[in-house]
């Protein structure tokens, strides 16, 4: 059992769902912190990027992710006091991500940083494991799904407004070999806890999301 020393709501769901920014919306109405596990395995993979290390080198690779120096000030996250809040979501660094997340030692070396961020007055945690492995006692836990084609159409309006190039088809080839290999990696697949609620946001708004979130936690805070 974790000390839970602060309410948590976790938010996990496959790539491009939407759960990063329901978790953000979700913890500016109730006045918590928020963590986008992610963004630390993208961080890693970025660093991996940079610096030359091989993908393949499992032990390399989580002695980078044990020593990253990363802070995330105002929205923005910083590597090495560099802003990389854009850098990270480009889709070679989030398909390493997501190869590299499947890495036990790199898990493991992530996992207390992770519970780290949980702090008064609360924390909406977004991830893949959030409710599974992270925070299994959280109070609420929910598992935010849509289809593949939805999220792809999402991700291709993102990172076309942000001035990338991409192709619809690539990207929904591309989400359909990273679900495949997050829900059926060796540790901490991508599976809903026993105790989540699923949301399917393939039709759903984003305020429409938020609102749901909001209102199981106020059911579930009675």
């Amino acid at each position: 059992m974790i000390k839970q020393i602060a309410p948590v709501i976790t938010i996990d769901g496959p790539t491009a769902s939407g759960k990063g920014t329901i978790a953000s919306r979700v913890a500016r109405h109730l006045g918590w912190d928020v963590l986008d596990s992610g963004a630390l395995y993208r961080l890693t993979a970025l660093d991996v990027l940079r610096t030359g290390g091989q993908a393949d080198d499992v032990e390399g690779v989580a002695e980078i992710a044990r020593n990253l120096d990363v802070n995330f000030r105002e929205g923005r996250i910083l590597l090495r006091g560099e802003d990389v809040t854009e850098a990270i979501r480009e889709e070679a660094v989030g398909n390493l991500a997501s190869r590299i997340a499947s890495y036990p030692p790199v898990r493991e070396a992530l996992l207390q940083r992770q519970r780290d961020f949980l702090r008064p007055p609360g924390l909406v945690a977004d991830g893949r494991d959030m409710g599974t492995v992270i925070f299994p006692d959280a109070p609420l836990k929910i598992f935010l799904v849509a289809t593949a084609e939805a999220r792809a159409e999402r991700r291709y309006k993102q990172l076309k407004e942000k001035g990338f190039p991409v192709k619809m088809t690539d990207l929904l080839e591309d989400m359909r070999a990273r679900d495949e290999r997050d829900s059926n990696r060796a540790s901490a697949p991508l599976v809903a806890a026993p105790d989540a609620i699923t949301i399917d946001s393939s039709h759903l708004s984003i305020d429409q999301t938020v609102e749901m979130v909001l209102d199981l936690w106020s059911k579930s805070s009675i």
